[in-house]
């Protein structure tokens, strides 16, 4: 999966707000959830465009930040997670409202906005009963990825599509997420480190 984006800022040391380092996790966010879905399409899996697609890309970007939450939990201060993780949910919301002409999906603008926003929150309720560790999300926070995402597709494709997301979609992404946030979080260590050769996710 080659996605490329900044995993930190060069800013002569000085240090970037928790609003900036939501945004580029808001747009790394975005462009898994995309590349997922066009993986998926190759696996021959039906997400059509419109509501299917739209839920598809709530639901990627919400359990992201859910997961970038968990991170930020063992990273940050109290009053700093507490501001990124409102800032990313909002940039998430925002994120998926400016992009509304490409899911096509017709609705009023904002309208999108308060459902992500929502979504975040329910979705952030039931992931609570699962564990996330240094090792990533625990079976059972995959698992509720999974269930919420088989729910968007066909239901010719919803037994198939459990293992797929939890085996394929759900590492490849939580790799890119945790690769990017050790850049922002620590990017003094992260400029010590020579990446090696094909690595994915900068």
């Amino acid at each position: 999966m080659a996605i490329r984006i900044r995993s930190s800022f060069h800013a002569g040391g000085k240090p970037r707000s928790m609003t900036e380092l939501a945004s580029v996790i808001a747009m790394l966010a975005w462009k898994l959830a995309i590349d997922s879905i066009k993986r998926m399409r190759e696996a021959e899996y039906d997400i059509d465009l419109g509501s299917a697609y739209f839920d598809f890309v709530c639901e990627f970007m919400v359990f992201l930040a859910l997961a970038a939450d968990r991170i930020a939990y063992r990273e940050l201060t109290p009053e700093q997670r507490l501001e990124f993780t409102t800032a990313l949910a909002q940039r998430i919301a925002a994120a998926i409202d400016d992009n509304r002409d490409m899911l096509l999906y017709d609705v009023a603008p904002g309208k999108i906005q308060q459902h992500v926003l929502d979504l975040f929150n329910r979705r952030g309720a039931e992931y609570a009963d699962h564990g996330y560790t240094e090792a990533g999300p625990d079976f059972g926070f995959r698992r509720c990825f999974a269930a919420c995402l088989k729910e968007v597709l066909p239901e010719k494709d919803q037994l198939w599509a459990v293992d797929q997301v939890m085996e394929i979609e759900s590492p490849e992404a939580i790799k890119a997420l945790e690769k990017t946030l050790a850049g922002l979080f620590h990017p003094g260590e992260a400029k010590s480190r020579r990446p090696r050769r094909g690595e994915v996710g900068e």
